[in-house]
């Protein structure tokens, strides 16, 4: 996908349907300048804004991908190669999360360590040693909440007896055992439990 290509065809397409900026805005209640983003090639619509967007220009969700307007041969084709590059896009966005689930795992470790260090090994008074234990636990808390988050979204778990790819709730995460990214979970197709690995596709 070419960002300027489709940002040129959204601006020729809200000007055949004589809108302005400011009223394309309006009807997908957005601001103008996310719109003058978009025509400059400078930002894509969210998911949940492709379909209106479609919908306020008249055109297909398969030609806002390919940044024209197609003929009834090209839509098949297009089709696919569209298909093709948003599960691509999607891959390299999950294995990004699951590396920055990573980093912010072991970062968020490290700092709650040296607190912790620094509160029991430097000459401090009482109250100043409780402060800095109480910052490490947060900043722990609040790393580990995001790495579950990350965990949960990001790809899928695959059932070791159906072969089903889901995503669990935070509570399964949060309440199953696991060993790195495999998981003792409930499948919610075939409702047996069984370790279950991270699927990235």
């Amino acid at each position: 996908m070419n960002l300027i290509e489709t940002g040129n065809f959204i601006k020729e397409q809200r000007k055949a349907q004589k809108l302005t900026q400011v009223q394309l805005a309006q009807k997908l209640s957005v601001s103008e300048k996310t719109i003058s983003k978009w025509e400059c090639g400078d930002g894509f619509p969210d998911t949940s804004l492709i379909l209106p967007l479609c919908h306020a220009l008249q055109i297909s969700a398969n030609e806002l991908l390919s940044g024209k307007k197609l003929s009834k041969e090209e839509y098949q084709k297009n089709a696919e190669q569209n298909l093709l590059e948003l599960k691509s896009q999607q891959e390299r966005t999950t294995k990004f999360l699951l590396t920055l689930e990573m980093v912010v795992g072991y970062m968020s470790s490290i700092c709650a360590m040296m607190f912790i260090f620094i509160a029991s090994f430097c000459p401090l008074v009482t109250a100043l040693r409780i402060v800095l234990i109480c910052i490490a636990f947060i900043i722990f808390a609040v790393g580990i909440h995001f790495c579950l988050l990350i965990e949960k979204d990001a790809g899928y778990y695959e059932c070791a007896h159906c072969h089903n790819k889901y995503i669990p709730t935070y509570k399964q995460v949060i309440s199953s055992m696991h060993m790195g990214r495999t998981r003792y979970m409930k499948c919610p197709k075939c409702n047996k439990k069984s370790w279950q690995k991270k699927v990235v596709k």
